[in-house]
């Protein structure tokens, strides 16, 4: 980390190549920070400027080494580029710049901006190719000392930087001049540091990008190439290593990082140490040696990459079979880290960051605090160690939001008893880029992973040949590679669940501290949107009594075309909307006569739809219900199917419209030129299908410049996906599926026929799904139907193989600049973490991908975004139990919970492995809960759940002996035998048809519903025999009536509130 080194850097000069002027200065950022500078010279004077009436900057010449300088990063800061032998002099009322005429002519446009922003005019010298400037500096003097003058001023104090040793003819001329003249000279490096201390948006979006850079280039490089050496046993060398790693750093595409290489530099040759020689030092480089991985070892890796001139730095250590001694310092270290990292908030002393390492060491194992490094680390910016920002014990500066550190912490050559001359002695050291908030800090290289399990090796030493360490995932909600090895400590063996439950203790004070951020911020949501009724448009059926028509007798007619039903009322045709009716119904009595009865939707009732009418006409009186007597039975029966009929489609076009005036506008699908053919693949189905009473057909897919096209050979049945709409497209081959498919979930809502969907999938199908037993003639020449079953695996490999083609296609288009911004690349499931459940009303096999947990054959889909997560409830989990449950609580607090049922109890090891390596907080509970109060409850009053340590309230278990008295105690929960309230019921399923089917059971099933909303004589006819059992039925005992009564409470008991105290519902007795 050295700030003198040899290496192929490019240099941000302002030099121009040929006629065309490559670059430009952004006049708006130099306005801003221009002010900036005048106004914190002006206040800060006396304190950090030396009472300087001038500021003189001078740039030295383009040099091959690696440096940090304050003239340059000037530069930088204010126009944007580095101007090598450039002098600029700052007074009150001028600015001079001496250069080069091409330097002259890029600084031209400054002039009219530096005017209005302070009141300064901007002189610029240009010096001759041939001259040395001695006569234009003369005239700079001559300024300088004209506005001492003009201030009534002893000799005039200049500013100037005078660390930084004069290079080139230029600078060494400047400053035998500067220091002749009759100038007091003062050293304004503090001042410097101050103003480039505090960040702006556009320099923390450069050190983000940076940090990102850095911490990919760790994870997807450094982590997968040590995996590699050490599985290999390969001998590489750690400047093997570190030329590979830098040439990742200067082509981010080489690990799919989307950032320009033009604008990405390295900080310092990257760091690789091992093999017991360790420097801690920020001048610390790598040697010639081997990389060193034998039992007991440590390797350290140090990463830094600057963006825009903008630098960051990540660095991690590697534990091989880590002895007792080792994992202990590590740990401390980890947790010594954290703590400096959580004092870096607004308003604390410079000093409480070092200080709060120091205090974890001391307290956790005070022999080792001897060896802890001096600092913490640097303030980090343009400069890769900012001076005056030293995070050490005397620093007593304040911290300020937008403030950027290098926290970096270490303990140095530490003493382990080992028989390995290399491994007795090491060191261990870790860095992070951290940006000061108002409340909470911001690790901005938090993307490669510094927790225990995830920079932990391990070796087998019990079986012949020693198992290759698995480097864990580092992602969070990333690819979840699992890794069934553990860490061992000397000769104490730490379980698996032991780690797990190490690294979830983490997660869930990481989870915790999000929640409380996030529900300070408002950002869990207000009012509930739940149960939210469509409204339907104005009811008029008939504008004037014109319209009516001619009565036929005293008899009910139904008018199609005006959507009305007209019945008789004292000798009256009087009309009713057909939306009035809420349901209709018909019966016959013993003599022959026939009933029907027609119940209308009245405000107040329940299940009634709240719509405009009703608060149009709030005073009005409403007919409830009516019922009329005839003998001519089908002239009833009639009727009674029309009316349905006729409210069902209307009913179905409503909700189609009300559905479509919600769906956000898509752009336009720009086909594909001649000349660019589209990529295709033919003879798929589409789920949502189309509607229509037709034979289905297949379709082709076109992928055009921005989005797919899906269309048959019928002109209605065709829909477009835009690119910018698609948040995940999965590619999943057919295994043990019958199906081949490419799934698109969506943002926002599009219409596949008349259907209102998030999903869309395209599939074929590998093999025919309905076979007909013996249906056939076996062949003569292949009775036993093995080259039938050849034929049929070669088909499906053919469609895969069709399908992965077409995926990589996509794949290579979506990585031009262009889709950059969607960041779209096809996942698949990863088929060996999968486990059954029954997330709707069927059982389906789950399965995760690298961002989501899936489930794409059975209908309605399941695609839950792992980022999405707030945290993972396992329910029903205690010995005994065949199956376990799975709610999945999501950070938007208004929506339902997602509950995966009937879960094998084989799977819980899997699904707890992958939720941890995915970084996903989990918690275990022998009983179902009930988590619309629970929810209801945290966003009533989330002071108090962060107070009562937010979600750690589910961090028990309830003992087997108090669990039968859950009933009684428990008030945010259901007992495990009690059926819990489906959340999949109040859900509005996405592809659910908006037109309802004409299948007859299904008109038969919407009519009973229909009727049950109404007292219909079998209803009264029930509630007669419930009275009945209600008194009690001579051949129940008393205990199956009182079992009943139970059942019967359980269900239909609510979650209790908040009691007065505030507090979450409690559980009977709980034990940790």
């Amino acid at each position: 980390m050295a700030e003198h080194r040899n290496s192929t850097v490019k240099a941000a000069t302002a030099k121009p190549s040929g006629t065309a002027n490559p670059y430009a200065i952004n006049l708006e950022n130099f306005t801003k920070r221009l002010k900036t500078l005048y106004s914190h010279w002006n206040e800060h004077n006396s304190d950090i400027w030396g009472n300087s009436s001038a500021l003189a900057i001078a740039t030295p010449p383009v040099s091959e080494d690696l440096r940090y300088l304050k003239s340059s990063a000037l530069n930088i800061w204010l126009v944007g580029y580095e101007f090598p032998e450039t002098i600029m002099v700052f007074l009150k009322n001028q600015i001079h710049f001496l250069c080069s005429q091409k330097k002259a002519s890029l600084l031209e446009v400054v002039k009219k901006s530096a005017k209005e922003a302070v009141g300064v005019e901007v002189l610029i010298h240009v010096k001759a190719k041939n001259d040395d400037g001695t006569g234009l500096m003369d005239k700079i003097f001559g300024a300088v000392n004209d506005q001492s003058k003009s201030g009534d001023h002893g000799a005039p104090v200049v500013g100037h930087i005078s660390r930084e040793v004069p290079e080139g003819k230029l600078l060494e001329t400047w400053d035998k001049k500067l220091k002749s003249a009759n100038f007091e000279l003062s050293d304004v490096s503090n001042g410097f540091s101050d103003l480039f201390a505090v960040k702006d948006d556009t320099e923390i979006t450069n050190i983000k990008k940076a940090a990102f850079l850095s911490s990919s280039v760790m994870k997807q490089f450094v982590v997968p190439k040590l995996e590699k050496v050490i599985d290999e046993e390969k001998k590489v060398s750690h400047s093997s290593l570190v030329d590979e790693t830098e040439k990742v750093i200067l082509e981010p595409a080489k690990i799919k990082v989307k950032l320009k290489a033009e604008n990405v530099d390295i900080c310092y040759p990257p760091i690789f140490q091992s093999g017991g020689v360790f420097d801690l030092k920020p001048s610390a480089s790598s040697n010639d040696e081997n990389l060193y991985y034998d039992s007991t070892s440590v390797i350290i890796c140090a990463i830094g990459s600057r963006y825009n001139s903008y630098c960051s730095n990540v660095a991690r250590t590697f534990l091989i079979d880590a002895n007792a001694m080792q994992s202990k310092a590590y740990e401390v270290l980890l947790k010594a880290h954290e703590a400096a990292i959580g004092a870096l908030k607004s308003g604390n002393k410079v000093s409480a960051v070092y200080l709060a390492a120091v205090s974890v060491v001391e307290k956790d194992i005070p022999e080792l605090a001897s060896k802890l490094t001096r600092t913490a680390g640097t303030g980090i910016g343009l400069e890769f160690r900012e001076s005056g920002l030293n995070l050490n014990a005397k620093n007593d500066r304040i911290l300020k939001s937008g403030m950027v550190f290098n926290v970096s912490l270490g303990f140095q050559n530490l003493q382990t008893d080992t028989k390995n001359p290399k491994t007795e002695k090491f060191s261990v050291l870790l860095a992070d880029t951290v940006i000061v908030g108002e409340k909470v800090p911001d690790v901005v290289t938090a993307k490669s992973s510094k927790a225990v399990k995830d920079v932990a090796y391990s070796f087998n030493e019990d079986d012949e040949e020693e198992e290759r360490p698995k480097i864990k995932s580092e992602d969070k909600g990333g690819e979840s590679t699992l890794s069934k090895a553990t860490l061992r400590s000397g000769n104490h063996e730490m379980s698996k669940e032991e780690l797990r439950r190490q690294h979830q203790a983490e997660l869930a004070r990481q989870k915790n501290e999000e929640t409380a951020r996030r529900l300070a911020g408002g950002g869990s949501g207000a009012a509930d949107n739940r149960g939210q009724a469509k409204t339907i448009g104005d009811l008029v059926a008939y504008k004037n009594v014109n319209d009516l028509p001619p009565p036929r007798d005293l008899m009910i007619q139904v008018d199609q075309r005006n959507e009305a039903i007209l019945l008789p009322i004292y000798g009256t045709m009087v009309p009713f909307h057909v939306a009035t009716v809420k349901s209709v119904s018909s019966q016959q009595d013993g003599n022959r006569s026939c009933y029907i009865r027609i119940i209308f939707n009245v405000p107040g009732t329940p299940f009634s739809p709240h719509d405009s009418n009703t608060l149009k006409f709030q005073g009005s009186i409403y007919l409830k219900e009516v019922s009329f007597r005839s003998k001519d039975s089908r002239h009833i029966s009639e009727v009674v199917q029309q009316i349905k009929t006729l409210r069902r489609q209307v009913t179905s076009r409503e909700s189609e419209r009300a559905e479509r005036a919600t769906l956000v506008t898509q752009e336009k699908l720009q086909l594909a030129s001649a000349k660019f053919k589209p990529i295709k693949l033919f003879d798929l189905w589409i789920r949502p299908p189309f509607g229509g009473r037709g034979r289905k057909l297949t379709g082709s897919l076109e992928a055009h410049t921005n989005g797919f096209r899906y269309s048959t050979s019928r002109p209605d049945e065709r829909v477009d996906v835009m690119f910018g709409n698609i948040k995940h497209a999965f590619f999943q081959p057919a295994e043990r599926e019958m199906i081949t498919l490419l799934h698109f979930h969506l943002h926002n809502h599009i219409m596949v026929g008349n259907k209102k969907t998030k999903d869309v999938q395209f599939y074929i199908e590998v093999m025919d799904v309905v076979q007909t037993l013996g249906g056939g003639k076996r062949s003569a020449y292949d009775p036993d139907e093995i080259e039938e079953e050849q034929r049929e695996r070669d088909r499906k490999n053919k469609i895969n193989m069709d399908f992965q083609n077409f995926v990589n296609r996509v794949n290579d288009m979506w990585g031009q600049p262009q889709f950059k911004a969607f960041d779209l690349e096809f996942d698949q499931p990863l088929r060996e973490l999968g486990f059954h459940g029954v997330p709707h009303k069927a059982s389906a096999f789950i399965v995760p991908t690298s961002t989501c947990l899936v489930e794409l054959i059975e209908t309605p889909f399941v695609v839950i975004t792992l980022c999405e997560i707030e945290i993972v409830n396992l329910e029903r989990v205690g010995l005994g139990q065949k199956n376990f449950d799975m709610t999945i609580v999501f950070k938007d607090f208004k929506r339902d919970v997602l509950r995966i049922d009937s879960i094998p109890s084989t799977s819980l090891d899997g699904i707890k492995e992958w939720l941890d390596t995915t970084d996903l907080k989990y918690y275990e509970s022998r009983l179902n809960l009930n988590w619309r109060p629970i929810l209801k409850t945290i966003t009533d009053d989330p002071e108090k759940f962060i107070e009562d340590g937010g979600w750690e309230f589910l961090n028990m278990e309830a003992s087997d002996s108090e669990s039968d008295h859950s009933l009684d105690s428990d008030q945010g929960y259901e007992p495990s035998d009690v059926q819990s309230e489906s959340v999949s019921d109040d859900e509005d399923d996405d592809s659910e048809s908006l037109v309802e089917s004409e299948d007859d059971e299904e008109e038969v099933s919407e009519e009973d519903s229909e009727e049950d909303e109404g007292k219909t004589w079998e209803e009264l006819e029930r509630e007669a025999v419930y009275a009945d059992r209600e008194k009690g039925n001579e051949s129940d005992s008393e205990e199956e009536r009182q079992r009943r009564k139970i059942k019967a409470l359980g269900k239909a008991r609510a979650p209790e509130k908040r009691n007065p105290g505030g507090s979450l519902p409690k559980k009977a007795k709980i034990r940790r």
